[in-house]
């Protein structure tokens, strides 16, 4: 398998820690959104879309992290990242989505971009906006994890959606977002640190970080 991602991107952060988690080896391929290496050419012809991550496996391209993850589960089922049962199975995959569909993809890199370069905003408004879509759906994760949290997001191992909280921790921390106000995510936060997948997994950790 070979990973295209870039190091600090939470699409692809979701995916190496899904990777490790799994215990599975694979190549990477970074891709320096920076630059706009994911607009070049040889980059297209792999993505159409020009995001990351994109993986190559068994002559095949899959994009886009949400269904690169399903495939990794349902492909390597252990150690499984989704419970067994159907109702946990959806509360996991709506705890993952919480950070998925409804804050990460209005606060990711090409969205600043639109803000700094189109609207004009400083790094300031930047980060206020960030703050605001990830603190609406960190006080939802909050009291679903207080619900359904055992020492990860859901029970006592990590699931798909330590997966998505993670980077998007990551990512708060990057746009200065204050997160006192959610001590069961920190809490996860924590054990994720202790933990050799998502220290593997950790963008520092990458062969195309700064």
């Amino acid at each position: 398998m070979i990973l295209h991602g870039y190091w600090r991107s939470g699409t692809s952060y979701r995916t190496r820690i899904a990777l490790a988690l799994k215990g599975l080896i694979y190549q990477q391929r970074g891709v320096d959104l920076r630059k706009g290496v994911q607009k070049s050419e040889a980059y297209l012809a792999l993505n159409p879309q020009g995001l990351v991550p994109a993986l190559e496996v068994d002559g095949a391209v899959l994009i886009q992290s949400p269904a690169i993850l399903e495939w990794l589960e349902e492909t390597y089922p252990k150690p499984p990242l989704l419970p067994s049962a159907p109702l946990a199975r959806a509360q996991v995959r709506a705890m993952a989505a919480v950070i998925g569909c409804d804050i990460h993809p209005i606060n990711n890199l090409r969205i600043g971009k639109v803000l700094r370069e189109e609207f004009g905003a400083d790094q300031a408004a930047i980060d206020a906006w960030a703050g605001r879509w990830i603190h609406a759906g960190f006080e939802a994760l909050e009291a679903l994890v207080a619900t359904h949290g055992r020492g990860w997001c859901f029970g006592s191992a990590p699931t798909l959606a330590d997966c998505y909280l993670i980077p998007q921790i990551y990512s708060a921390q990057r746009f200065n977002v204050p997160l006192d106000a959610f001590p069961r995510l920190l809490a996860v936060d924590a054990a994720a640190r202790e933990h050799s997948a998502f220290i593997e997994a950790h963008p520092d950790n990458q062969p195309d970080a700064d």
